[in-house]
């Protein structure tokens, strides 16, 4: 790769990097720190009973099935697929993304306070719960797959893994395991790794490694992009007609408010999502050349 190429993109990874850093901490303020984010956590989670007898079978074995052995078995996969293509530093880079993603997850939900201010009663005694454990699992899982595979699958796989990470964060809101700022917040330590991991792989990239304009994947980046900015769209709309009705406690609220809660969190939340593997799709055939050189 070109050096003027290879300066543009890592100039890209940082800008997505701290773009993430800046969202989440947004997140963290306002969702933490403020009664009106506390409030709209604790409408979207007393929404999700409505419904609740009808998907409580496939949340339940969606989120059962997110253990640490689990989590070893898809690394090891993803290693493995990255070892049979030759590529040594991308196995070790991909293994060091999960593992740092869901290591900093875990970090930052002990590190950080969650102050009560009279909202969610319920839970008061709780504590904070951002980010979300089963949801960094997820997604780091679906970025590094999407890092490892081929060019020719690698679109494919941003679709299963974007869409398999976004249910397994709304899984976690219709459990009532985590608030929906908590699914938001993990994707973007994930997308801050992946990152990460970009650079680790661009400054180990040969410098006689050549990329492909056919494996850029543009259109398949730009439908997830427009389909997560409409989600969040779809999302802001909803919860934005919420607000209104702020002045009400969360148990107080009729089933059409509970409801936009939930669903205005629920689509937030995939669109989160789509929005970063979107940015990974985008980049990831200048990380991972056709041609190592």
């Amino acid at each position: 790769m070109r050096e003027t190429a290879r300066a543009w993109t890592a100039l890209w990874l940082v800008l997505f990097a701290l773009l993430q850093v800046v969202a989440f901490v947004l997140v963290w303020r306002v969702a933490l720190h403020t009664e009106l984010g506390q409030w709209v956590d604790t409408v979207a989670l007393t929404g999700n009973r409505i419904g609740q007898e009808h998907i409580d079978g496939p949340v339940d074995r969606i989120l059962n099935a997110m253990s640490v052995v689990s989590l070893l078995a898809a690394t090891a996969v993803i290693g493995f697929i990255a070892l049979m293509r030759g590529r040594i530093a991308l196995a070790i880079t991909a293994t060091l993304l999960i593992a740092g993603a869901n290591a900093s997850t875990q970090l930052l939900k002990y590190g950080l306070s969650r102050p009560d201010l009279g909202i969610d009663l319920e839970r008061v005694y709780a504590g904070n719960s951002l980010p979300s454990g089963h949801t960094a699992v997820a997604a780091s899982v679906a970025v590094a797959l999407v890092l490892v595979l081929p060019a020719k699958v690698r679109a494919f796989g941003a679709f299963v893994g974007a869409g398999y990470a976004a249910v397994a964060g709304v899984a976690t809101l219709s459990a009532g395991w985590h608030r929906p700022s908590d699914a938001v917040a993990a994707f973007l330590v994930v997308g801050v790794w992946a990152a990460v991991a970009g650079l680790v792989l661009l400054l180990t990239q040969r410098e006689r490694a050549a990329s492909s304009s056919a494996d850029a994947h543009r259109v398949a980046a730009a439908v997830l992009g427009v389909g997560g900015v409409l989600a969040l769209g779809v999302s802001g709309l909803a919860l934005a007609w919420l607000v209104d009705l702020r002045g009400v406690a969360p148990e107080g609220l009729g089933r059409r408010a509970l409801f936009a809660g939930y669903a205005g969190s629920a689509a937030g939340i995939a669109g989160t999502m789509a929005v970063v593997m979107a940015l990974v799709l985008a980049v990831v055939h200048r990380l991972v050349p056709r041609h190592q050189g």
